[in-house]
């Protein structure tokens, strides 16, 4: 898949509009996990805008993302660098077919210690 492509198809799935950003570095001043990410959510931004996306393939960034939605409040400009994020993760788990969790298999992977949050965050990420 060309990168072009690839650009338009993830930017289409997240609904973002990269070009309205500033490059203020907000969202990543806000961003929880910043300090296990490869690539901020103002560098995921700005590389789906210009189109280098096969480094954000291949970073473990995709999965240190909390999808908390910090980054999105913080946002002067409306940009949703997370909605970029969770796209971007979207295509890689679509390209290894991976992205089949059901409700069914749920209580397999529950954690006493598991917060709530983690089991709504796995179904947006897994069950698109």
């Amino acid at each position: 898949m060309d990168n072009k492509y690839l650009k338009e198809e993830i930017i289409r799935m997240s609904g973002v509009n990269p070009k309205k950003c500033m490059k203020c570095g907000k969202c990543t001043a806000t961003c929880p996990s910043f300090d296990e990410m490869e690539y901020h959510p103002h560098q995921f931004v700005y590389m789906v805008e210009s189109g280098d996306i096969e480094p954000l393939l291949k970073s473990e960034s995709l999965y240190k993302c909390l999808s908390c939605f910090a980054c999105i409040d913080r946002c002067p400009r409306g940009v949703e660098p997370a909605k970029l994020v969770e796209a971007v993760r979207l295509s890689v788990i679509r390209k290894q077919n991976n992205n089949h969790l059901k409700a069914d298999d749920v209580p397999a992977l529950l954690d006493e210690d598991m917060p709530q949050q983690a089991i709504v965050s796995a179904f947006r990420k897994y069950t698109k």
